[in-house]
Order: C-alpha cells, then structure tokens, then sequence
C-alpha cells in the first residue's frame, strides 16, 4: 500500500513539474511576442509593460474611443463624450464607463512614452 501511495506522489509531482515548466515557457514566448508586435526593443519592451500594468492595450483603447490616430484634442472630445453618455444618474453603464476611463489612461501613458522617446531621440543642439 505504501509502495503504491509512494508511486501516485512521484508521478503526480513529475506531473505538475511538467505542467508548470510547459507554462513557463509559453508565458515566456507571450511575452516575447508582445514585445516583437509592440516594435521590439526598448520602446516594445515598454508598451508591453504598459499593457500589462493597464490591463489594456493600446489598440484596443483606441477602438473603444473610437480614435485612428493619437490626437489630443480628439481624444479628449471623444473622452468626455463617451463619458459624459455613459454616467450612470443619465441611465448609463459604470462599467462602460470605466472602459472608456481606462482606454483614455492607456491613451495618455502612450502619449507620455512617445514624449519621453522623442526627447531622447532629439539631439541636443544649443545655438546661440
């Protein structure tokens, strides 16, 4: 009987070894990936980061708000018109809400990070 109980635990620990390093793995590989469609690199590394801490990725806040291209003013109509629509006292969704309130943040982190990058990327030429 013990024999048999031995046999069930070591087969049932190589069992979940495999599981947990084939999920790794591919854990791994998701976010390899993420990074390459984010544009690779330093600035993909960062917009896969992004997303993860948002929850949210870039594109898909852009559908929610409805947006192509990542103009200010046109986010921020688009923002307090679909905020505005979705309150709850005017019969909207607080979920709803809170979807167009993340896209804005995810929005607003990319802006912050294209700024960051940009600056970095202008050399620095003093003229007097």
């Amino acid at each position: 009987m013990a024999k048999y109980l031995g046999q069930i635990i070591v087969i049932g620990t190589q069992v979940i070894g495999k599981a947990f390093a084939r999920a790794l793995k591919q854990e791994w590989a998701a976010s390899q990936e993420a990074s390459r469609r984010a544009g690779g690199g330093q600035k993909g590394s960062n917009r896969a980061a992004t997303n993860s801490r948002t929850g949210i990725t870039l594109e898909e806040a852009q559908e929610i708000l409805n947006i192509d291209k990542l103009d200010p003013k046109l986010i921020k109509e688009r923002y307090d018109h679909l905020f505005n629509i979705n309150d709850k006292t005017k019969g909207g969704s607080l979920y709803l809400q809170s979807k167009v309130y993340m896209a804005k943040q995810r929005i607003d982190e990319e802006l912050k990070q294209q700024e960051i990058f940009s600056k970095k990327k202008e050399p620095s030429s003093k003229e007097e």
